[in-house]
């Protein structure tokens, strides 16, 4: 099991994520600050939340589960940025390397689960 959440490398690269999605965020249109802007934020949060709560929960399964919440948030998190990009929110320079940087923390994610998955 887990010895503390921020041991983890993903919990420590969805943090990382999250504080390059505020820098992002910040960017967007005022008009957005209550939608896009809103939302993308709160699912870069989710991302390191869940990986955090999971940890903690009483059992391999329940991190298994938490990790897969994460991981539909960091799809939240893609597709919103998708969005964004599509309606001219962000620099087009900007979404490849964020859409990297998501697409690696879910590999990792999943690599974490079907570890843990195999112990089990």
């Amino acid at each position: 099991m887990v010895e503390h959440y921020k041991d983890l490398r993903i919990w420590q690269q969805s943090v990382a994520l999250a504080k390059t999605i505020y820098a992002l965020a910040d960017t967007l249109p005022d008009k957005e600050r209550y939608g896009l802007r809103s939302q993308i934020t709160r699912a870069a949060v989710s991302v390191a939340s869940n990986i955090a709560e999971g940890s903690r929960r009483k059992g391999t399964k329940n991190l298994v589960h938490f990790l897969s919440i994460a991981l539909g948030s960091l799809a939240e998190l893609e597709t919103q940025l998708i969005i964004a990009s599509e309606i001219g929110y962000m620099k087009a320079e900007e979404l490849p390397k964020t859409l990297e940087e998501i697409d690696h923390l879910a590999r990792g994610i999943v690599k974490l689960q079907q570890t843990l998955e195999r112990r089990e």
